[in-house]
């Protein structure tokens, strides 16, 4: 009978180390939101998207044109989570939204802190809740609050 030969395992760990530049479009609004402000881009098509993209996705072009945009919105869809985790950065029950900001042409997601289910409904009015410390991450809007 012929032996097993000796399998060669090493540990390893997978990690990235590097870092990468927010770039341009991306580092903007990521600032703006630090300074309580939203900006997006203007699309070929003449909307605006939010979060903004750095390449138009229609013509693929690359998109400069930032807009302000409000903080405050309508929500055009949501989801309920009851019994939120460990994960979630709300610590209490809360809705999943996409939220389409007034001055924008498509909506974003986001959480919305509506207290309880029966205060959701699709089209309702939302405003950003901002961080108490802003450090320039999409975490600088809380959650989004009926207005």
């Amino acid at each position: 009978m012929a032996s097993q030969p000796e399998i060669l395992t090493k540990p390893f760990e997978l990690g990235y180390t590097y870092t990468r530049s927010t770039g341009p479009v991306i580092g903007h609004f990521l600032t703006e939101l630090r300074e309580g402000r939203i900006t997006g881009v203007r699309g070929s098509d003449g909307g605006v998207i939010v979060p903004p993209a750095e390449y138009d996705p229609v013509s693929c072009a690359a998109l400069t044109d930032i807009v302000a945009v409000a903080d405050t919105g309508i929500v055009t869809t949501w989801c309920w989570v009851r019994q939120p985790t460990s994960h979630h950065v709300l610590q209490r029950p809360f809705a999943f939204a996409l939220v389409k900001l007034d001055g924008t042409a498509v909506p974003m997601l986001h959480v919305v802190d509506a207290g309880e289910e029966s205060a959701m409904r699709t089209g309702m009015r939302v405003k950003a809740r901002w961080a108490a410390e802003r450090r320039g991450s999409i975490t600088d809007i809380a959650c989004f609050e009926p207005a």
